[in-house]
């Protein structure tokens, strides 16, 4: 029988199951609305939907890199003991393996993994692990040489801050010196070019707004601004920023002097941006236990 966009709504709200599951419930069960419900409780899937208001701001970023291709996902967990958890960290793995043939976050969400989409695996895992879990966020970068790092590497490839570097030459040591740097210094962007002009007008705007505070003549005003901007640009785009490694160059200058170009990086930090309610160690515990 045909199943309508509305007994799909129904068995959502009654589960808080996803969209799909919810078809394919209906569908297995002749689209019998207890049944349906029942079909969900027995998958597990109704018991992870309960789950998914909870605030998943732990995980690990895992980064792989085949050829010139590099991807990095990031897949996040209520606590930081799910992190550790082997189960988890092979979960992990196997999604970031079929990342790299996938174009966003939402293609990947259809890769098979073990003949299940990478949705369903998460779904189920959830389920068997009692804690929230989402598919965040997954960054893809090609060059003509891609690197990679984990800082706080919890297992092989996948830590708390995953980066890649994009590079054309043949000095890999120092591209994953950069790498580091990366992780380490956050830049806002590869050079001054590529800065989103929005955060680069709004610091303009600041600093004007201070240099007139000072009562100088407008042309010394400008001087003042424009020196100040520079300085902006040198802290914020990686090529501009001192190297971590020898604060004495930059980084665009460490990286000709080693005959590369970098041509492009990504970092992503675990929990990057989400907003999170602080337990102490008890409570953590407690809610792991509890499930």
């Amino acid at each position: 029988m045909a199943i309508t966009a509305a007994q799909v709504k129904e068995l959502r709200d009654k589960t808080g199951a996803g969209m799909m599951d919810a078809k394919k419930a209906l569908t297995e069960t002749s689209g019998e609305m207890e049944a349906a419900v029942d079909w969900l409780r027995t998958k597990g899937l109704a018991k992870a939907a309960k789950k998914s208001g909870r605030t998943a701001a732990e995980g690990l970023v895992a980064v792989r890199v085949e050829g010139g291709r590099g991807v990095a996902v990031e897949i996040n967990s209520e606590t930081d003991f799910v992190a550790k958890n082997a189960e988890f960290q092979g979960m992990v793995s196997d999604i970031s393996g079929v990342a790299l043939g996938a174009s966003d976050v939402e293609d990947l969400k259809t890769r098979q993994v073990g003949g299940k989409s990478v949705e369903e695996v998460i779904t189920e895992k959830i389920a068997k692990i009692g804690e929230n879990m989402s598919l965040r966020r997954m960054a893809a970068l090609e060059g003509e040489s891609v690197v990679a790092y984990v800082h706080n590497a919890a297992a092989d490839g996948m830590g708390k801050i995953g980066v890649l570097i994009a590079f054309s030459g043949s000095g890999e040591a120092l591209a994953r010196q950069v790498a580091m740097h990366v992780a380490a210094v956050n830049p806002a962007a590869l050079s001054e070019g590529d800065l989103d002009p929005a955060l680069a007008e709004r610091e303009r705007t600041v600093l004007a707004e201070q240099a007139r505070e000072s009562g100088k003549p407008e042309q010394v005003i400008e001087k003042m601004i424009e020196g100040r901007m520079k300085k902006f640009y040198a802290e914020n785009t990686l090529l501009s920023q001192a190297f971590v490694v020898n604060p004495d160059v930059t980084v665009g200058k460490a990286a000709e002097e080693a005959g590369i170009t970098i041509t492009g990086f990504v970092r992503l930090e675990v929990g990057e941006g989400i907003e999170k309610v602080e337990e102490d160690f008890a409570a953590e515990v407690a809610k792991t236990a509890q499930g």
